[in-house]
């Protein structure tokens, strides 16, 4: 019965299909639960840093509730994406209600889709990883297999990787940094794997010129079945959620660094290069992102496996509450410069 928690995830995609229902101000009842309720009630729940038993891990793993899960939020996102931007399309929406629909279903595509697509992202089957791409859609995001996958596991907490944040760096020039290098690093890792096999630029194997073709007709196909304004509310509902990757990107990794060793490599990653989170209620939204340390850490490993390591820096408060501080750069600064490892900032200063 304890493994049910995870079905808490949906209440983002149902908060949002309520709010679009009933229109007005409920438009705002995802943003306003997510980073103010939620936040809020994280301050009096526990942090729980109980690692399952090997026992536990095996029938887990066993388990393919936890991978249905993953799956089902596929239909749920483009259900969800398709009643918002129909309702948009067959209503007459006020200007702030057009806000709150942007910002509900970015959430949705956020929560939901990218963070569902980075745990498909690394499975094995191929059909697990085309539903993460699927799920990166709404976000246009496509090419953050590619980044994450052969380049940010690669780099994390080193100055070469554009997913992690420097130390002092605040959140909007970091995001600013990440989107369009983690980009540009994208087609660099494509035009590589390209020349490695010998293929064409368009090549059915060319993901980064698929992706593109994939969006632009992903855009073009909700202006031809709604209306060009719908097709600019999908754009608003991909810069939100590609801006709560950001943000999750900037606190994974914040100020920590690997030491580059005399041969000019970094060292192996460990748990110690990632910020963790134990807090109960960010860990069953995010299933289980929060355990950030032991997913470098073995980037195969599922997220109900995932576990606890004392080394590993622990961020204050849990993720969605340090979301909202992190747009507050000088809180920010205040609240999480002091709990960064001293040798780390030194390493920052080289």
């Amino acid at each position: 019965m304890k493994d049910l928690k995870y079905l808490s995830a949906y209440i983002v995609p149902l908060f949002c299909i309520i709010g679009i229902t009933y229109g007005e101000i409920w438009l705002f009842l995802t943003p306003f639960v997510i980073f103010i309720i939620v936040p809020l009630v994280e301050l009096w729940m526990p942090s729980l840093k109980s690692n399952l038993s090997d026992e536990e891990k095996e029938s887990k793993i066993k388990n393919s509730f936890f991978d249905v899960l993953l799956w089902l939020n596929v239909p749920i996102i483009f259900g969800t994406l398709f009643y918002g931007l129909y309702s948009y399309y067959t209503q007459t929406y006020e200007t702030y209600e057009v806000i709150g629909l942007i910002f509900s279903l970015g959430i949705v595509a956020g929560s939901n889709g990218i963070n569902v697509a980075h745990e498909l992202g690394h499975r094995q089957e191929t059909w697990e990883r085309f539903l993460g791409k699927l799920l990166l859609l709404p976000s246009l995001y496509m090419h953050f297999y590619i980044e994450h996958n052969y380049n940010h596991h690669l780099k994390a907490a080193t100055p070469e990787d554009p997913a992690s944040a420097r130390y002092n760096e605040n959140l909007y020039a970091f995001w600013l940094r990440s989107v369009t290098t983690q980009y540009t690093s994208s087609w660099k890792i494509q035009s590589r794997l390209n020349k490695a096999a010998g293929r064409s630029f368009f090549s059915l194997k060319n993901d980064m010129f698929w992706y593109t073709i994939v969006q632009i007709s992903y855009l073009l196909f909700i202006g031809f079945i709604f209306s060009w304004s719908t097709m600019f509310i999908a754009l608003g509902v991909a810069f939100v959620g590609f801006s709560l990757l950001e943000i999750i990107n900037y606190l994974e990794h914040y100020g920590l660094r690997r030491a580059k060793k005399k041969s000019g490599r970094y060292e192996v990653v460990r748990e110690i290069h990632s910020w963790n989170s134990n807090h109960a209620l960010g860990r069953i939204l995010l299933y289980e992102l929060t355990r950030h340390s032991d997913h470098h850490y073995r980037a195969n490993k599922k997220y109900q496996l995932l576990d606890y390591h004392d080394v590993s820096p622990q961020l204050p408060y849990g993720y969605p509450t340090m979301m909202v501080i992190a747009t507050i750069p000088p809180l920010w600064f205040s609240i999480v410069n002091k709990h960064v490892p001293e040798d780390m900032v030194a390493l920052s200063k080289i």
